[in-house]
């Protein structure tokens, strides 16, 4: 019974199907790695930050609009008068007919007959202080009305203020935060050029590590098929135990090359895996081979435009705009000795209402003026010119050790590809060479005619030559690639 179970575990086993080991080409793991780079996602959101700043600096060019509200209660109302003036206008009339009666009396003193008359009854027109209270009355109705009822004050004002001159400022910040604008995109490009690179770097070293195991494979099964002969050749006597062991040396150490290749893949794969921002541990294979490339077809650079790639960098054009940058903080630092106006205007309410006796109700009124600001003494302006000044000359010297770098290194790559190319076409005929070698050292073994000692000569120098060719594919894989980032295309 237990027999039989194990063998249908074993028929299960073998019927179902395995997982289809994923394939990605270099498109794809190029669009993986894009999504998932946490420094391309940084580069694009202070691209986006940037183009918000620009927008900032365009609105200070454009009016403002602001409203402004206030309530305030105080314990104690605001008095236009003095206790003193109070009371001498509450008893104005009794203050002033006494005085106005006292000189009636002394002018019609002077008229005969009625004088004494018209004397003695303004004393009793005063004196019955009809008219006094009258005038206090007045008095009194002046001192209320200029009472002002400010414990519970509401104000507020709705402003608009646009900038006429600011001596040029606000538009030198406007294209610097466009130029600012701009330059992080180009940030974001080479971020994101970088990120390639470091893809395609990761992408064809799977590609070579993988052909390399590829041939230890291959170099592994000719040297076991070598030692499975010679051990048939032993039996026979036509072979000594010296040559076995031989082989059986050189079978080691293709097996342990072969297991180097092996965990050089598993290496290799991961780092390809973190850059495209997958699992460490996911299995994958690359679908791409040598082969299929046919590099050695591939157009070489013959001649290169310095001025169209001086105009292509992106490190040229980050210093261009640099510069541009520099020039408009000099105008930002001239604007500071320029005068600044501005026109202003908007609406005023209180409550009080202060256009009508402190009455106690809510008014306002409409206002505009011009605003104008005139520096006059401004020592530190001169110094932030030249200071600007010197910082755009230090612009011009970077733009010209750049331009010298840039091209030192065009021509380094372009040497270095096209020495990439000769090594390829040498390692190619040394790899005939090799294969034709081994074709007859193969035979020459088969008819008795050379040891296996020749053979495994010949084997090795067929797995020199063909790792040769390999790693001269690669690298010109890889010099197409530096010298295509370096020419800025």
């Amino acid at each position: 019974m237990k027999r039989n179970i194990h063998i249908i575990t074993a028929l299960l086993l073998l019927c179902t199907p395995l997982a289809a080991q994923r394939s990605l080409t270099l498109d794809e793991c190029r669009a993986s790695a894009l999504e998932a780079n946490n420094s391309l996602k940084l580069a694009a959101e202070k691209h986006a930050e940037n183009e918000a700043l620009e927008k900032i600096a365009l609105w200070q060019m454009l009016p403002r609009i602001s409203a402004n509200g206030t309530y305030l209660w105080m314990d104690r109302t605001v008095n236009l008068l003095s206790d003193d003036q109070k009371n001498t206008i509450n008893n104005l009339g009794t203050n002033s007919m006494h005085a106005i009666g006292e000189g009636l009396k002394s002018e019609f003193s002077t008229i005969p007959g009625i004088g004494d008359l018209l004397g003695q009854s303004i004393e009793n027109l005063i004196e019955n202080g009809s008219i006094a209270n009258t005038i206090n009355g007045m008095g009194q109705q002046i001192v209320e009305a200029l009472e002002t009822d400010t414990r519970n004050v509401i104000a507020g004002a709705v402003t608009v203020s646009q900038p006429l001159f600011m001596g040029g400022k606000l538009l030198a910040l406007h294209r610097t935060a466009a130029l600012l604008s701009s330059l992080s995109g180009i940030e974001y490009d080479k971020k994101r050029e970088e990120t390639l690179i470091a893809v395609d770097e990761a992408y064809w070293q799977v590609v070579s590590v993988k052909h390399k195991k590829e041939l230890a494979q291959q170099y592994a099964d000719l040297l076991q098929t070598l030692n499975d002969n010679v051990e048939q050749m032993v039996e026979a006597e036509v072979a000594t135990k010296g040559d076995l062991t031989q082989v059986r040396v050189k079978l080691n150490e293709a097996q342990m090359s072969l297991t180097k290749a092996t965990n050089g893949l598993a290496l290799a794969k991961m780092l390809l895996a973190q850059r495209c921002g997958m699992p460490l541990n996911e299995d994958f294979d690359v679908a791409t081979t040598l082969d299929e490339k046919a590099v050695i077809t591939v157009p070489r650079v013959d001649t290169v435009d310095m001025e169209q790639v001086w105009q292509d960098r992106k490190e040229m054009h980050m210093l261009r705009i640099s510069d541009s940058i520099a020039m408009q903080n000099q105008r930002i630092a001239r604007s500071m000795l320029m005068p600044n106006i501005a026109l202003t205007g908007g609406y005023l309410f209180s409550n009080p209402n202060l256009f009508n006796g402190f009455e106690n109700s809510l008014s306002g009124s409409l206002m505009a003026g011009v605003v104008i600001n005139f520096p006059i003494l401004h020592p530190g302006a001169f110094y932030s010119i030249k200071a600007a000044k010197h910082k755009r000359q230090e612009v011009a010297y970077q733009m010209e050790e750049a331009r010298e770098m840039i091209e030192l290194q065009v021509n380094k790559l372009s040497y270095e590809l096209e020495l990439a190319y000769k090594k390829l076409a040498q390692s190619q005929s040394n790899l005939d060479n090799a294969e034709e070698n081994l074709k007859l050292a193969d035979e020459s073994f088969k008819a008795g005619m050379a040891s296996s000692s020749d053979l495994m000569a010949a084997q090795t120098a067929w797995v020199q030559a063909k790792g040769e060719v390999l790693d001269a594919e690669i690298e010109i894989e890889m010099s197409r690639l530096y010298l295509k980032q370096a020419l800025g295309k």
